[in-house]
């Protein structure tokens, strides 16, 4: 039989450039090339890149140059190649440089150096194309690029304006992953909630009917499919309401996950995000009547240049009015070529950042321990992530996977993953949950 070339693959950075490397894996996979967990013996090593923060771009230089010390062919791709020079300056002899989401050019430059041994007789993809995720969930990318300019972000540059796909192809793919058995569908873009725009919302066929390309129309038809559906990369539209009523109606996950990243007026304006806090809280509020099982996850950057006392305090004091389930919060990290270093603001000291992290933390700790505590004698669905012999780990509809909490289940009767079970929650510590399969 025709030798098969062999190719290592290294993907850095957020969930929708993994997207970005199932495609191109998929697209390998198709050709008859073999995928390999190590360098050592590949015939050439892929590095999908992020290019976001200074300490991403040193990850991805590092796997970069830990794949030319053992392997010698390298081809980059991802954010970061969206400034090879950047690459070029301490990696001279990677074989090939592209920015995201350039597939073809990845895959031309992979024939170059590992020409492809495709076998005709043979299938080598899956319908639903090959995953790096578990195989019980998968990422739904709805859209690339942003319209959004904010001050402290480098994705426009990097990714381009929003470019939403077509509602009936993303149905279609959405279809075939759940036929393969994937259980959860986490829907992505840099901004889910602006998808359609760019189209002017126009409609596609999708089985017998039109669907428009809207954030609430796509919703309704991923909840159709019969796999859970979360939300990810909400900013706080008014149109979002609409979509909390599917949420109410059981369709979609009562999960959103909303950037929010401060609360006082002056730094969102210096962000460039929108800074009506009272209309955000007013929002919330209203989004809890709809559906009370809502739960919010966001993130928060402490430190932004300018950012005062007061400024800490407001948003400290909106963490105690929005009452968030999930939080994440990062020290500001000034990225070359964000607008954000030019706004002649003053930096903020590094031990003050640092303290100001602590205490968010700690606030925000103590709510998700009472947000945890509320859910002690409830009975929830559970995915189950990880089966164990006793006790498995999972999550509920309030946790994303990587990023939110756990739900560890003990059980009598064996579990597998992607299993959704009903669980008697037991006993709940400051971020996850204990509880029993009933």
């Amino acid at each position: 039989m025709t030798h098969q070339p062999k190719i290592s693959f290294v993907s850095l950075g957020c969930p929708k450039a993994l997207v970005d490397s199932e495609r191109i894996i998929t697209t390998l996979r198709a050709e008859g090339y073999e995928l390999v967990k190590t360098h050592e013996g590949a015939d050439a090593v892929i590095v999908n890149t992020c290019g976001f923060l200074d300490s991403a771009k040193a990850e991805s230089l590092a796997a970069i140059g830990e794949a030319l010390n053992k392997n010698g062919k390298v081809i980059v791709t991802g954010c970061m190649g969206a400034e090879p020079e950047q690459i070029r300056a301490v990696h001279a002899d990677v074989l090939a440089i592209t920015g995201p989401q350039a597939y073809e050019s990845v895959v031309s430059a992979v024939h170059a150096v590992a020409p492809p041994a495709h076998d005709p007789y043979l299938d080598l993809v899956p319908a639903q194309g090959v995953k790096l995720t578990p195989r019980h969930y998968a990422y739904l990318k709805i859209s690339e690029g942003c319209n959004n300019r904010c001050t402290f972000c480098i994705i426009p540059k990097l990714r381009g304006d929003l470019v939403s796909r077509p509602a009936a192809e993303v149905l279609r793919e959405a279809e075939k992953l759940v036929k393969a058995g994937v259980k959860e569908l986490l829907v992505i873009s840099q901004d889910t909630s602006a998808y359609g725009v760019d189209l002017k919302y126009a409609a596609s066929k999708w089985q017998d009917r039109e669907v428009r390309a809207k954030f609430l129309d796509l919703s309704r038809e991923l909840g159709s499919l019969g796999a859970w559906v979360r939300l990810h990369y909400v900013y706080p539209y008014p149109h979002v309401d609409e979509v909390i009523g599917l949420m109410a109606d059981g369709l979609v996950l009562p999960y959103l996950d909303i950037p929010f990243q401060h609360a006082s007026p002056t730094v969102l304006k210096a962000m460039r995000r929108p800074a009506a806090q009272d209309k955000t809280l007013d929002r919330i509020r209203r989004w809890r009547e709809i559906c009370p099982d809502l739960g919010i996850r966001s993130t928060f950057i402490v430190g932004f240049p300018g950012e005062t006392e007061e400024d800490f305090e407001l948003m400290l004091d909106f963490l105690k009015e929005a009452r968030l389930e999930r939080v994440g919060c990062f020290k500001y990290e000034a990225v070359k070529g964000a607008p954000a270093n030019d706004l002649g603001l003053p930096p903020v000291p590094e031990e003050v950042k640092q303290t100001r992290w602590n205490r968010f933390m700690e606030a925000q700790q103590a709510i998700s321990a009472r947000r945890l505590q509320s859910r002690v004698g409830k009975r929830l669905k559970v995915i189950v992530d990880e089966p164990g012999p006793t006790v498995s780990r999972g999550r509920s509809q309030w946790d994303a996977p990587e990023i939110d909490g756990s739900v560890y289940v003990a059980s009598r009767r064996p579990l597998r993953a992607g299993d959704i079970v009903t669980v008697k929650i037991e006993r709940a510590d400051a971020y996850d949950l204990h509880g029993i399969a009933v």
